[in-house]
């Protein structure tokens, strides 16, 4: 059975902050990751302000073999998650899960959608296009990518979820089953276990806070 955990002990303790609700007098959601404080002149004081952790630029190929970058995700949030098409175990809960938040955002350009095959040998773009046919997916608002195993392992550190090739587990690869949450300035907002009903409507409802912020 392939391990639903994350990467880093420090989200997981925010994760248990987001469970609890967030607080019900701002009705923002948390910035989840690492954080740290940098001073800057501002008039001639000094002010410490707080740089938080976001995604970084990236560039794979879709399942049309175009490539998209993390600009294509620009002026709007989106949900980004890790699978392969193959996968015999929890990927086809998850994305069935994930076509549900799709399905309701269908046409809605504030929302986009954003999976990364793990398996960078067999996922092909027209792999993924056949797989995304099947799904149900009918417009660019959901992409699915692939591309070099060092390009996507390194944005799942940055997405600070758990993915690694494993002969020892079924389908070959170990990864977690997280809904991640990212904002327009590309920070992480929430993270869901896209395996578990409640979970999906936590991300669900907390979309919806998230957009808010935007109106």
């Amino acid at each position: 059975m392939m391990r639903i955990i994350l990467l880093l002990p420090s989200l997981y303790l925010l994760l248990a902050i987001v469970g609890c609700g967030m607080d019900q007098r701002t009705k923002t959601l948390p910035i989840l990751g690492s954080r740290e404080p940098v001073s800057k002149l501002v008039n001639g004081d000094t002010i410490i302000d707080t740089l938080y952790h976001r995604i970084p630029d990236f560039q794979f190929l879709n399942q049309d073999s175009v490539y998209i970058t993390s600009h294509t995700f620009d002026n709007g949030v989106y949900i980004a998650n890790f699978f392969f098409t193959h996968c015999p175990s929890i990927c086809p809960t998850m994305q069935r899960n994930l076509l549900k938040v799709y399905e309701k955002y269908k046409g809605d350009e504030r929302v986009r959608f954003l999976s990364h095959s793990i398996d960078f040998r067999h996922d092909s773009p027209s792999v993924l296009k056949a797989y995304a046919d099947k799904l149900g997916v009918t417009n660019d608002q959901w992409q699915f990518v692939t591309g070099s195993k060092a390009d996507i392992y390194g944005i799942a550190d940055s997405y600070m979820v758990y993915t690694k090739e494993d002969s020892g587990v079924p389908g070959g690869y170990d990864h977690s089953g997280y809904f991640i949450l990212v904002d327009k300035d590309k920070h992480i907002r929430g993270a869901y276990d896209g395996t578990e009903d409640e979970q999906v409507q936590l991300l669900f409802n907390e979309l919806e806070i998230l957009l808010k912020e935007y109106e």
